[in-house]
Formats: C-alpha cells, sequence, structure tokens
C-alpha cells in the first residue's frame, strides 16, 4: 500500500498516521501547545526550512488540525492555533513525552526540559503519564509548561541563530 493510500485503510493508526504520522507535525503541535503563534517563531524552534513548514501548516490546516487567524490590532502576519481535532493530539504528545522521559537517556543530572503544571492546583502533572492515571489531563491548556533553564536557554539560541540567519539572508537578498 502507497503511503497516499493509507487513508483509505479500516485501520485506525493508519488513518491518523496519514494526518499526523511525521516528526514535523508533531513538532508544529509541540510549539502551538508552547504558545508559539507565528511562523517565524515555529520555524525558529523546529528547525524546519520555510518551504517545508509552509506546506505542513497548509497540510495540517486542510486537514482541520489548525486554524490561521488574523490577531487583533491590525497586524497583516497570521497566527496558528490548534483547532479542537489538533487539541486532541495533546495526550499524544504527553505520551511521547512520557516515553521520551522514560526513554530519552537523561543523565542522572540532567533536568527535564520542561514540567508541566496544572493551571487550576498548581500541583505538577506526573512524568510518567503513560499510565493514564491523569485522566482529566486532555489538554496542554489546562496546564502552564515551566522550562527549565537549559532548555529556555537553547530556544533563546535557536530564536537568535534563526534571526541573525533571516537577517543576513535578507540583507544579501537587498545587496
Amino acid at each position: 500500500m502507497s503511503w497516499d493510500g493509507v487513508s483509505d485503510t479500516t485501520c485506525p493508526i493508519a488513518r491518523g498516521l496519514s494526518i499526523v504520522g511525521e516528526r514535523w507535525t508533531l513538532l508544529i503541535m509541540r510549539e502551538l501547545g508552547m504558545g508559539s503563534r507565528r511562523f517565524d517563531d515555529i520555524q525558529a524552534q523546529t528547525g524546519m526550512s520555510s518551504h517545508l513548514l509552509s506546506l505542513r501548516l497548509k497540510q495540517l490546516e486542510a486537514d482541520g488540525v489548525i486554524e490561521r487567524r488574523l490577531p487583533e490590532g491590525g497586524s497583516k502576519r497570521f497566527e496558528y492555533y490548534a483547532t479542537q481535532k489538533g487539541q486532541e493530539l495533546d495526550r499524544v504528545l504527553l505520551a511521547v513525552r512520557a516515553w521520551g522521559l522514560k526513554w530519552g537517556e537523561y543523565g542522572p543530572d540532567e533536568e527535564p526540559a520542561t514540567k508541566l503544571v496544572y493551571k487550576e492546583t498548581g500541583k505538577p502533572v506526573r512524568d510518567n503519564f503513560m499510565t493514564f492515571g491523569d485522566s482529566d489531563l486532555e489538554r496542554f491548556a489546562k496546564t502552564e509548561v515551566v522550562m527549565s533553564e537549559a532548555f529556555s536557554q537553547e530556544r533563546q539560541r535557536k530564536l537568535t541563530s534563526f534571526k541573525e540567519a533571516k537577517s543576513i539572508k535578507n540583507a544579501a537578498a537587498h545587496a
């Protein structure tokens, strides 16, 4: 069966993978879950080429996973938000996060990139979310993402490098 034919199967796993079955999609959804809304911010944090990101965003929008909105205040730059369908991928991301925490080969003194805290109670979400004991945790919207210092610095380095590269590219284009 070709990849294009996967969505025609009766298998729900194959159908789901036909929409979200590659790493870029889940990284885009991670960024939306962490509050990144603009194209450049998503690109900076994922490292995707602008062409690939544009294709993925258009496909996710066509699949009803995300939507584009013009922000209030008159900006002409679209922002991206997860739809209900996209928000339901949060459980997938949380499961991948839990799996990565368990099997990601972190050192004994290495702090996880993020901690999730319930907004309502202020209590931390268990890192072993794979047990599904947190049945009320369905969406990132119910949590606050607390970044480790190392992850915060990593994200800032990515953003700075992205902006510098873009500035050089723009300067070269106008020279």
